[in-house]
């Protein structure tokens, strides 16, 4: 009994707690833009039809998250989580500071960049900190990043109504306190073995596209709300905190979801919890785009609880389809996504300028109809050991 149990992989609770604060840090300072969004085109003077290029200018980047995964694979360590954390708070504080589009731009890029960094390596060390029990180990670490995504634009929108645009580096400080201690926090990873096995991307290409697909489609409907929802608001006369608040309720109340997937596919296997997730995502969308009043933010809360309840899944499925090299799966997943995502928003501004801010959410409802039957096509649940 005590050989099995000295074998048996153990959660570690502290360390992953850490780890979820540091998420909620560097993905609050990548991810605020949207709650600022249009405070910034009325201070630069730009056309509504530039909201898609400037949030692509964002996400465009963690499509580097392949690439860094397998420099993460290779090298090991957990340098790169810091830098991560350290370039986000960095580009999510110049912001305020920019004066014309370009500088704005590069500035985005730098941010996406750094999350690049951040994601592939600590999406592999947290599975490891989860020892028996990736789904909710892995569940625990999104729930901080979205916790970030929903609090971070609200806080944003809140500095900039307050004090303006200028003061958002106020924001970068609890990151700067937290980095001497995430180097504690982030498991460091052994580099891959010069003699392992290498990925068998002949029998991982079906499975990984239908992932890939799923995953792009996913992310678009989530982008497509934020970019475009507080556009919508403040086009109709609302407030620029209240649109802002659309997506922190979205995002926050997703947190049910990022939990509650993780925890049940522990136990009842990932692909019914994925078609039954973005089955009622298409429902909740189309809801709050013909809803009214209260039923606006029913809406969106329940579309986040299932969105984001497929976020863990998706990450899982991928270090499982490519066991030799995890954070090369988890950048896929997440980042490649994210990235082919953003292309989408981006074309999806000049819609926005021609038909209204509520036309790309009708587009992006479409590719979330598409998602189900790319979730039926998913491998489910492999076990095996949790390195």
């Amino acid at each position: 009994m005590e050989a099995t149990t000295a074998a048996t992989p153990r959660t570690q609770p502290g360390r992953l707690t850490g780890m979820s604060w540091a998420h909620f840090l560097n993905d609050g300072a990548a991810n605020y833009l949207p709650g600022v969004l249009p405070a910034i085109l009325v201070s630069l003077n730009l056309s509504v039809a530039l909201a898609g290029t400037i949030m692509a200018a964002l996400l465009m980047g963690q499509a580097l998250q392949p690439l860094v995964g397998l420099l993460a694979d290779r090298v090991g360590g957990r340098v790169m989580v810091a830098l991560g954390l350290a370039g986000s708070s960095l580009g999510g504080a110049l912001v305020g500071f920019t004066s014309d589009v370009w500088a704005l731009l590069g500035v985005l890029v730098l941010i996406g960049v750094s999350n690049s960094f951040f994601h592939p390596q600590a999406l592999a060390g947290v599975r490891r900190l989860g020892g028996d029990k990736p789904g909710t180990a892995m569940s625990i670490f999104l729930v901080g990043g979205e916790v970030g995504r929903g609090v971070w634009p609200a806080i944003a929108s809140w500095v900039v109504v307050q004090w303006g645009l200028e003061y958002l580096w106020v924001l970068a400080l609890p990151a700067l306190l937290t980095l001497p201690f995430l180097l504690q926090w982030a498991p460091s990873l052994p580099p891959r073995a010069g003699d392992a096995a290498p990925v068998q991307w002949r029998c991982h290409a079906g499975p990984l596209t239908r992932l890939v697909a799923f995953s792009t489609l996913r992310s678009l409907m989530i982008f497509s709300v934020v970019t475009f929802v507080p556009l919508m608001w403040t086009q109709a006369g609302g407030s620029l905190t209240t649109g802002a608040s659309f997506i922190t309720v979205m995002l926050v109340i997703g947190v049910i979801g990022n939990v509650g997937g993780g925890h049940l596919s522990d136990r009842l296997g990932r692909r019914p919890l994925l078609i039954a997730a973005m089955s009622i995502s298409v429902v909740m969308l189309a809801a709050f785009l013909m809803a009214e009043g209260l039923w606006l933010w029913i809406a969106l809360g329940v579309l986040g609880i299932c969105l984001f309840s497929t976020l863990p899944l998706s990450i899982l499925i991928a270090q499982d389809i490519l066991p030799e090299n995890r954070s090369l799966g988890s950048g896929m997943a997440l980042g490649l996504s994210n990235g082919l995502a953003a292309l989408g928003v981006m074309a999806l501004g000049p819609i926005a300028a021609e038909w209204g801010a509520t036309a790309p959410l009708w587009v992006a409802l479409a590719g979330g109809v598409v998602t189900v039957p790319l979730a039926l096509g998913l491998p489910e649940h492999v076990r095996r050991d949790s390195r």
